[in-house]
């Protein structure tokens, strides 16, 4: 096994260990979250030893970076995850890359994914992200009009919402981020109660490295880890 190899598979335990006892914490189950790893700042080589060490589920922030890595590792069963700001004008390309976009910001990015998928007689997994810290820099909806477009994509053929998806603040106090995750929760149960045909909110996702083990105890049931995983392979980010 090569050092990276090694420090990867150092890294996978700690995280997953750190996700076990969150789960433990909060009185769940220990499998009750995905972990989607970010492999943004990796290359294919080394996303290669991620997934012979299980990981199956990745995420990418840019559609472009995300076809040549899944064209490179067209030979394994990945699912692929659209984590970053997803343009319309990058909705064809994104489709046939991933199993679930995780950032629909807007009803004319829905509609447009919508559109593309009904052409292609596929439907899209996606969730409704919100702007739960109210930070102009975050993309996102305020939470109500998240509900607003849930109701809308309920419509939708080509599309099926799954939950919804928040980004919160980077703090030096992971604890300082329990009033965005909390806020995210509320809001899938405030959109459970409503009764909406075809939506099924069943994911949360939330929490990265500095601050997953808050969003696993307020109800996240996916994280998005990069950093943690690649510490000591590639420079910090705050994935």
């Amino acid at each position: 096994m090569s050092d990276i190899a090694a420090r990867l598979k150092e890294n996978l335990a700690d995280v997953r260990e750190r996700m076990s006892a969150a789960c433990r914490g909060a009185g769940r189950p220990d499998d009750a979250v995905t972990l989607v790893a970010v492999t943004k700042t990796v290359d294919a080589a080394t996303t290669r030893m991620l997934y012979d060490l299980g990981v199956r589920e990745l995420g990418e922030n840019r559609t472009s970076q995300a076809e040549e890595k899944a064209a490179a590792l067209s030979d394994l069963d990945i699912r692929w995850h659209m984590i970053g700001h997803l343009q319309r004008n990058k909705v064809k390309k994104a489709l046939p890359i991933f199993g679930m976009i995780h950032s629909v910001d807007s009803l004319r990015l829905a509609r447009e994914i919508d559109k593309e998928a009904r052409k292609r007689g596929m439907i899209m997994d996606v969730l409704i992200q919100a702007n739960t810290s109210g930070e102009e820099s975050k993309f996102g909806l305020a939470p109500e009009e998240a509900l607003s477009l849930v109701k809308e994509a309920a419509g939708m053929a080509g599309l099926r919402v799954k939950g919804l998806m928040t980004m919160a603040p980077f703090y030096d106090n992971p604890e300082d981020c329990r009033p965005c995750f909390r806020a995210l929760r509320e809001l899938r149960d405030e959109t459970a109660k409503a009764g909406i045909e075809k939506i099924d909110m069943k994911y949360l996702s939330m929490g990265m490295t500095n601050d997953f083990e808050i969003a696993i105890e307020e109800g996240a049931d996916i994280v998005r880890v990069g950093s943690a995983l690649f510490r000591g392979i590639v420079p910090a980010t705050q994935h």
